[in-house]
């Protein structure tokens, strides 16, 4: 069990932070006001692999204007031997030139679990998985703590860090970033547990907004969206896109803008460039893709008509 108390005053947390780094952390109102790093700020929009046939999945992203492909793999059809490792990456180079991303969703799949076997047994997966992006010259991997668990009872913390050290450090003599998903529930939904395992482990951030959106951490107002990047923004090299999600449900698409600007301009200031839209039905995924492109083209917009002013910061 990780230390400290989950209900931490969010201003002590920050002060914390500023005390442990010996610098002031970034605030929310820094984070959220347009500053002019990010003028004409254009992102990578990718879509996942919702179209099993990579020759399809690659037409359709071309078709509707996307730069790149976040690629899910399934257990079930990880190639099992070296000849069928080198089919799969053939078949991968069928995507170029879109760029290629890649995500574990595997279920109670867990570097931390405490069953010393199945923390096991889980590295050794995920080696393996790296091993494969790179022999397709692939440089990114999301993974997850606790997906899938309704309870962090099986976890350790103190191995799940161990375990996550490693395997960053392991992804970097593949030339693979490892990167962290904050979800919807568990450790990496509460922004003070998920700061710890990103900076004790030297993992990067994919922050997945809906989650965000609909963890309890945020809902309650303990804490804001912005405080799952805020103390790390540097190390945010991902962000899935949509609403929210539902639990038996699942991801929603967002109806207007106003239900994800303020999260889309957090991404924005912060310099993320890789914008999944994580929505795996056709028309939801194009109407959502619609939305994300009036907020692009309205900020453009606003910047050539208003060069060098400052948009008050929205809250979240």
């Amino acid at each position: 069990m990780p230390a400290g108390n989950y209900r931490t005053d969010r201003a002590l947390w920050y002060k914390q932070l500023s005390e442990n780094r010996n610098k002031v952390e970034p605030i929310a109102e820094d984070l959220l006001a347009d500053q002019n790093s990010s003028r004409r700020f254009r992102p990578k929009l990718a879509l996942c692999n919702f179209i099993p046939e990579i020759e399809k999945l690659a037409k359709f992203a071309r078709q509707h204007g996307f730069s790149g492909i976040d690629y899910s793999f399934a257990l079930e059809n990880l190639p099992r031997t070296p000849a069928l490792e080198a089919e799969w990456v053939k078949k991968v180079s069928c995507l170029e030139p879109l760029e290629v991303r890649y995500h574990c969703p595997f279920e109670r799949v867990d570097l931390g679990h405490d069953d010393p076997a199945k923390a096991e047994e889980a590295e050794t997966l995920f080696r393996r998985i790296i091993r494969l992006i790179s022999k397709a010259g692939g440089r990114y991997v999301t993974i997850h703590i606790g997906l899938g668990h309704d309870s962090t009872e099986p976890l350790s913390w103190d191995t799940t860090l161990e375990k996550l050290r490693r395997l960053v450090n392991y992804g970097r003599t593949m030339r693979v970033r490892v990167c962290l998903e904050n979800l919807a529930w568990g450790w990496t939904s509460k922004p003070n547990l998920f700061e710890k395992l990103i900076r004790r482990s030297g993992a990067a951030v994919t922050l997945d907004i809906g989650h965000a959106h609909a963890c309890e951490s945020v809902q309650s107002r303990q804490y804001a969206v912005e405080d799952f990047v805020s103390p790390h923004p540097d190390k945010v090299c991902n962000a899935h896109i949509y609403h929210t999600e539902i639990p038996d449900i699942g991801h929603i698409a967002p109806q207007k803008r106003e239900d994800i600007e303020s999260r889309l301009a957090l991404l924005r200031n912060i310099g993320c460039n890789w914008w999944v839209i994580e929505i795996r039905e056709g028309e939801k995924l194009l109407q959502a893709r619609k939305i994300v492109d009036e907020y692009l083209t309205q900020k453009s917009t606003t910047e050539d008509s208003t060069p060098g002013e400052i948009d008050p910061g929205r809250e979240l």
